[in-house]
């Protein structure tokens, strides 16, 4: 499994206890869609390890309570503290046509109502404060926040993003 083929959940935060359970912070709206998982993929030195559950309990503020098979004490998951969690793709819950998730906009063109035509998302800035759209647009880097006044439609059957630019945003990039 690489990396392309996941998704972040979130990652290991600390040790719980002396027998092995781990703390995990969930990184993703609902975390009720993820409390039957049966296996988890932890990065280990740059490549996705796969680490079968004993038990996934979800607690309260986005955490999770994990144990896996075979982690018997306290020495055997240590190592694993800071740790980024992955999921398969696959096990992304189903959404409506109007929905999508973030990784789904990379390619798309985006469209400003006025200026037209910006260019391809390259690359999403997930940030503690915002996200962005990292768009190509004139052989330039122009972040574009990823909020309901900005974005106006997503249309993925036509793989665009339609927008509404705050008046003088475009120009704060072109700039020399």
């Amino acid at each position: 499994m690489n990396k392309e083929q996941c998704f972040q959940l979130g990652y290991v935060a600390k040790v719980h206890g002396l027998r092995g359970e781990i703390v995990v912070v969930l990184d993703v709206d609902y975390p009720e869609d993820y409390e039957d998982l049966e296996h988890l993929f932890l990065e280990q030195k740059g490549r996705l390890v796969p680490f079968f559950l004993e038990h996934f309990v979800l607690q309260p503020g986005n955490k999770a309570l994990a144990k896996f098979e075979e982690l018997d004490r306290v020495e055997q998951v240590e190592h694993l503290v800071g740790s980024e969690v992955y999921l398969p793709l696959s096990e992304l819950p189903e959404l409506t046509d109007d929905q999508y998730y973030y990784h789904e906009l990379i390619g798309f063109e985006v469209e400003d109502e006025t200026k037209g035509l910006l260019g391809p998302v390259e690359i999403i800035y997930d940030l503690e404060t915002q996200d962005l759209l990292g768009v190509k647009h004139q052989n330039k880097e122009v972040l574009i926040p990823i909020q309901d006044g900005i974005i106006q439609k997503v249309d993925k059957a036509a793989k665009k993003v339609y927008c509404r630019l705050p008046e003088g945003l475009l120009d704060i990039y072109l700039e020399d």
